[in-house]
């Protein structure tokens, strides 16, 4: 009975955590969806609520790793309950760059704008399709880590191959402005820091998702290629 009853109170502990790393994550992606939106409106006021929000994800990422430390010292988890803590930690991580990442768009916005080189090009339409496909991405891995669903994750992992075409079609269109109209290069350069940072968190999207085939599969699949594994039906 003892042991039934730690068992069951290590599955409540557990749950906690993920819940507020849920909420972490609904914080990343509100910030995420406001950097875009501030770059594409010139909303600066948006843009510092962004770069403000980012105090309070640090905080849930400070707290967070905390508790999910003490919960390895208090409970000794073993197995899969061990693999489940570290993923959960790992997670935590990817959330807080996500946040970095959103500050940076939202500075780029500011930057843009309070420079008043809007108008030299379209720069939110040069982004627009891998905003929206990097949104979905997150907003996908969430769900996925929330679920545990590895079908989804390994959809996930593929998907983030879409964003990276999207960054490098971006690079040349950028590259081809600059050197066509040299008065477009300071707004270039502010459309790929953000095309950058956009990038990245689709790279920590897919990271969560390889988290969650960790926790259900047991297998660590970073620095691996995992789909073309997956096609080979070797896993």
């Amino acid at each position: 009975m003892p042991g039934d009853h730690s068992s069951k109170q290590y599955d409540l502990d557990l749950e906690a955590i993920r819940s507020k790393v849920l909420l972490m994550g609904g914080l990343v992606e509100n910030q995420f969806n406001d950097a875009v939106t501030s770059f594409r409106s010139g909303n600066l006021e948006q843009a510092e609520q962004v770069i403000k929000a980012d105090e309070n994800v640090n905080r849930l990422e400070v707290t967070l790793d905390d508790t999910c430390s003490h919960l390895i010292v208090k409970r000794q988890p073993a197995a899969n309950d061990l693999r489940t803590v570290i993923a959960t930690l790992k997670v935590i991580t990817d959330l807080e760059r996500i946040g970095d990442e959103a500050t940076k768009i939202a500075r780029s916005a500011k930057n843009l704008h309070e420079r008043g080189t809007v108008g030299v090009l379209n720069h939110y339409e040069s982004i627009r399709v891998m905003a929206a496909g990097t949104a979905s991405l997150l907003h996908d891995a969430l769900d996925t880590f929330a679920r545990l669903d590895d079908k989804q994750a390994a959809r996930i992992i593929a998907q983030d191959q879409e964003i990276d075409h999207e960054f490098r079609s971006i690079i040349r269109t950028m590259v081809t402005f600059m050197m066509e109209d040299p008065r477009t290069i300071s707004a270039a350069l502010d459309v790929l820091w953000v095309a950058k940072a956009i990038e990245r968190i689709g790279d920590h999207a897919k990271n969560i998702a390889e988290y969650v085939i960790y926790v259900v599969e047991g297998k660590d699949i970073r620095h691996t290629d995992f789909l073309h594994i997956k096609k080979d039906g070797t896993t």
